[in-house]
């Protein structure tokens, strides 16, 4: 797909991290730029930046937990720019779930589902059927993690599980749009292949009371660089991928018409390697064995 000036593109999570990161990337591709967030100031701010480089720019307060906050998102979109060609439905938390899958809180669940995995729905049910009435090109990109999407990440059962919903879906979501023939790509988009610097560690900044804990966290690390401090007085080297280097994977991809969006990483080969050749083997998930609590 072409991209360039007279296009638009809709990011969620678009106040920080990779959601940012792509704004800017699209909007130096010359197109309008619609940053959506739950977060105000951010959001106020990422926008206020945007602004200022002379990007067209619509910030929008919008929870994606919500169909009809998206839905509202949607409408403010089409009704300032006249149509969407690019969809990032990016919004994503980190659960707080802690200890076994049985000790995990039931609203642990409810609040990663309800924006990890119904936020992407309610996007594409918001969005696609429009992109398809204009009948031209357009893609959406739904991002995964390598933790849940290429192998499961037991110490965060509950982001793995939703992020491999997304890859599930997406797959189903690119089966439909053939099937219709239609010009809308889809892509699921796998950040890294390192750790990155973005705000998902702080999720807990913005749980709704209506998911709130039950009981306080017991992790030390209440911050990336809480845990990242750690981590390097241990001894233990910390890699991270730039956000900027997410962003050029997204846009290159939709150029390519690229549904895999996962940067070439031997570590990451290695892992799909290893959990495919144990289903082909009938065998012990021995991929998970690096990862058993104690």
């Amino acid at each position: 797909m072409r991209l360039g000036p007279g296009q638009t593109a809709v990011v969620t999570g678009a106040a920080s991290g990779i959601g940012l990161a792509m704004g800017r990337r699209f909007a130096a591709e010359g197109l309008k730029v619609v940053l959506a967030d739950v977060e105000k100031g951010a959001l106020d701010r990422a926008a206020g930046e945007l602004s200022r480089e002379r990007a067209e720019v619509l910030p929008f307060l919008v929870d994606v937990a919500e169909r009809d906050s998206v839905r509202a998102l949607a409408d403010a979109a089409y009704d300032t720019f006249g149509a969407v060609h690019v969809l990032c439905n990016n919004a994503g938390v980190g659960s707080g779930a802690e200890g076994r899958m049985w000790e995990h809180e039931p609203n642990d669940w409810k609040w990663a589902f309800a924006v990890n995995v119904w936020g992407v729905f309610h996007g594409i049910q918001a969005f696609v059927p429009r992109m398809l009435a204009d009948g031209g090109p357009g893609h959406v990109v739904n991002t995964s993690s390598g933790d849940g999407g290429i192998a499961p990440l037991p110490t965060a059962s509950v982001y793995a599980v939703t992020k491999s919903a997304v890859v599930t879906l997406t797959e189903s979501l690119y089966a439909h749009l053939k099937a219709e023939g239609a010009p809308v790509g889809a892509s699921v988009l796998f950040p890294g292949p390192h750790m990155l610097r973005t705000g998902l560690w702080e999720s807990h900044r913005n749980r709704p009371e209506r998911y709130a804990k039950e009981r306080p966290r017991r992790t030390p690390y209440r911050s990336l660089g809480q845990w990242e401090s750690a981590m390097r007085a241990a001894g233990r080297t910390v890699e991270f991928t730039p956000v900027e280097d997410v962003a050029a994977t997204v846009v290159d991809g939709i150029r390519a018409d690229r549904f895999w969006m996962l940067p070439e990483s031997e570590h990451s080969d290695r892992q799909i390697r290893a959990r495919s050749q144990s289903m082909l083997d009938r065998s012990d998930p021995s991929y998970l064995e690096n990862f058993i609590l104690d």
